[in-house]
């Protein structure tokens, strides 16, 4: 109980953090937006070609543009623990009672909570434009826990970099190195069908098209995909996390 009375208080600061910076919050919302109606509008001609698979390009966009904001939300979730360790405020909370565990985990369900609600945004504003989730409620559910779960997994990556490194220019120089090759070597924009052999056979060990494949199966309700790619995003995750929590206890050793 301890545990979970810390992980909400520590989950609440990162919480009113977010809210107090208004311009970031907006500009976290508005950003998806522009993504689905800039990228549906550029390549919407391309559900036409032979073999693409599907009848609408908004469509088709839909669940990998909610699986990319979470890709790019969480992939600098670090930025905030440098922040805290910049300023001395991880140190200062290390010298609590909190339990250690909740300072990581916190942050972890912060960006996981944060990609959701950026997910879900994106999904409202697909469907007014022409999206539908065959999937149906449980399709919906299914796309923002992928996009939770690749958050987090992101989220736990980018925080350990952060804590390894603890150099701002480290951490961006990282995640934007694996951020864009893992988002153009997936299914995200372009259907498998079209792509190179190659880029077909890095997909598959891809996380970010496990979480595409996934997500898109859920929205179109065909479980057939499904199991296969949410348990290794699944795996991914707390792969991930085993990182993060690994780096954060050679922090503590280090201070």
């Amino acid at each position: 109980m301890e545990y979970a009375a810390d992980l909400w208080h520590l989950f609440a600061r990162l919480v009113r953090a977010s809210v107090r910076m208004p311009v970031f919050l907006i500009l976290s919302i508005v950003q998806p937006i522009i993504w689905v109606l800039l990228f549906g509008q550029l390549f919407g001609s391309v559900a036409s070609l032979p073999g693409f698979g599907a009848h609408s390009y908004v469509q088709f966009l839909a669940p990998g543009i909610a699986v990319m904001t979470a890709l790019f939300g969480g992939a600098y979730s670090g930025m905030g623990m440098l922040a805290d360790i910049d300023r001395g405020v991880l140190d200062r909370l290390l010298a609590t009672p909190v339990a250690r565990g909740a300072l990581l985990a916190a942050r972890i369900l912060h960006s996981a909570a944060q990609v959701s609600l950026q997910s879900a945004i994106i999904l409202i504003v697909s469907a007014a434009i022409g999206a539908r989730p065959h999937g149906g409620a449980a399709g919906i559910v299914l796309v923002l826990a992928v996009a939770a779960l690749l958050g987090a997994a992101f989220g736990a990556f980018s925080n350990a970099i952060a804590l390894i490194t603890r150099r701002q220019e480290l951490v961006i120089a990282t995640m934007n190195f694996i951020v864009l090759p893992s988002t153009f070597l997936s299914s995200m924009m372009m259907s498998a069908k079209l792509m190179p052999a190659w880029i077909r056979s890095a997909a598959l060990f891809n996380p970010v098209n496990w979480a595409v494949t996934a997500a898109r199966a859920g929205f179109e309700g065909d479980w057939q995909l499904l199991p296969r790619n949410l348990g290794l995003l699944a795996a991914f995750t707390l792969a991930a996390a085993a990182l993060a929590t690994a780096s954060f206890g050679r922090y503590r050793r280090a201070g």
